[in-house]
């Protein structure tokens, strides 16, 4: 049996250069709204974009009196498409689709969902791989750096679309939850209930560190040319540099335990005719199988886009540190912690719970038991609704 001469986690050849929704791909359930047309749209960090296209999904309807609405809002390679089926426009089905949907934990039939692609994805919402109407070519390397409170803002343009004053709930996990606490911060009238799954008020140090790692996968990958590969014929963009962080990512999204109990140390390509340097165990294959997965639906530069923004993701910066933030949350906060987590560990939603009940705010902290890790947020659905279902039931009462 022949043994390849380097580890590859994909074949790049049937690969495009990015795996960027762009308008002409059928739409699926994403709809569109418009922002930045009149003003630019000034960013957080000093720069501006105009002509901004953001793209969302909607599930159930909205009340006569606007008074349902819930904001789900995504993780770094998530999307707007949260619940329903894959087809066309969708490579996968809802992210969420457990959690969300008729006679669900985020019950549709009384509820209306919304889920919006945070400003600088690649499926829908403009970002690096959009077309910058200034030059008639994609961003690229000119895209600047977003912040979630930029993200937060688009949202709450798309609320506004909606003629939503104010959520019911706003939803998210790990990236999902920053946006969620920062909408308790931001916009503390427009919010009836805060939902930080896994999530953080900043990032830390290890979460940087393991970002930084997979930024620089990109950016190495001699085929990302300085983020202006678009125009890069089919398995010639940065597919393995968007693999290896993936692949990363993955391994702290999950536990030894799981890893051990899934893969121990079976082999993928046999070993009993000899060794070579790339041979790979059960585990490798695994990782390869995220690597590629992540490379045909999503795009390098927003990977480096949205990564960054977590990594600045502090909710006292400029607010005169977390005390003083946190205080400005009125709504109730349910915060829930996974006790494998290695990446956003239990006491980070411990420090969400007692900071704003310190504030005189009312957080609540339920934790999962899961091997998971980090994504039983997206895995153990169970209990994330035993969670969530009780809260928002209670905060409905409170607004009837």
């Amino acid at each position: 049996m022949s043994q390849p001469t380097r580890r590859a986690p994909l074949s790049a050849d049937l690969l495009p250069a990015s795996g960027a929704w762009q308008p002409g791909d059928p739409a699926g359930g994403r709809k569109f709204v418009g922002l930045g047309a009149d003003r630019a749209f000034v960013l957080e960090g000093g720069g501006t974009l105009r002509d901004i296209t953001v793209a969302f999904e909607t599930w159930g309807e909205l009340n006569e009196s606007g008074t349902n609405a819930v904001l789900v809002c995504h993780a770094l390679t998530g999307d707007s498409h949260a619940a329903g089926p894959s087809g066309p426009g969708h490579p996968t089905e809802g992210w969420w689709d457990d959690l969300i949907g008729p006679g669900r934990a985020i019950d549709t039939d009384r509820l209306f969902v919304v889920c919006v692609n945070v400003l600088g994805g690649c499926q829908g919402t403009t970002g690096p791989s959009s077309i910058d109407p200034s030059t008639g070519t994609p961003y690229g390397s000119a895209f600047p750096v977003v912040t979630i409170r930029d993200i937060v803002r688009t949202q709450a343009a798309v609320a506004d679309h909606l003629r939503i004053d104010r959520w019911l709930a706003v939803v998210g996990g790990s990236m999902g939850g920053m946006q969620a606490l920062e909408w308790g911060v931001m916009y503390p009238d427009r919010v009836g209930g805060v939902v930080a799954i896994a999530s953080t008020l900043a990032a830390s140090p290890w979460q940087i560190a393991f970002s930084s790692v997979q930024r620089s996968a990109i950016a190495l990958d001699p085929k990302w040319r300085g983020g202006d590969y678009y125009d890069a014929a089919p398995g010639d963009g940065p597919h393995q540099g968007l693999a290896i962080a993936r692949e990363t990512a993955q391994v702290t999204y999950r536990t030894e335990s799981v890893f051990a109990t899934r893969f121990g140390r079976r082999e993928l390509d046999p070993l009993d005719d000899g060794f070579t340097p790339w041979q790979r165990f059960q585990v490798e294959g695994y990782l390869d199988y995220h690597g590629a997965k992540l490379a045909r639906r999503f795009d390098a530069n927003s990977y480096l886009v949205i990564n960054r923004a977590m990594d600045l993701h502090d909710l006292g910066r400029g607010r005169g540190g977390l005390e003083r933030a946190v205080a400005r949350i009125s709504a109730p906060v349910l915060t829930m912690s996974i006790d494998s987590d290695v990446l956003y560990p239990p006491h980070q939603q411990e420090t969400i719970r007692d900071l704003v009940n310190g504030s005189g705010g009312d957080a609540r902290l339920v934790e999962i038991h899961s091997p998971d890790g980090h994504d039983a947020f997206l895995i153990a659905i169970g209990q994330v609704a035993d969670a969530v279902v009780p809260f928002l039931s209670e905060i409905e009462k409170a607004t009837s």
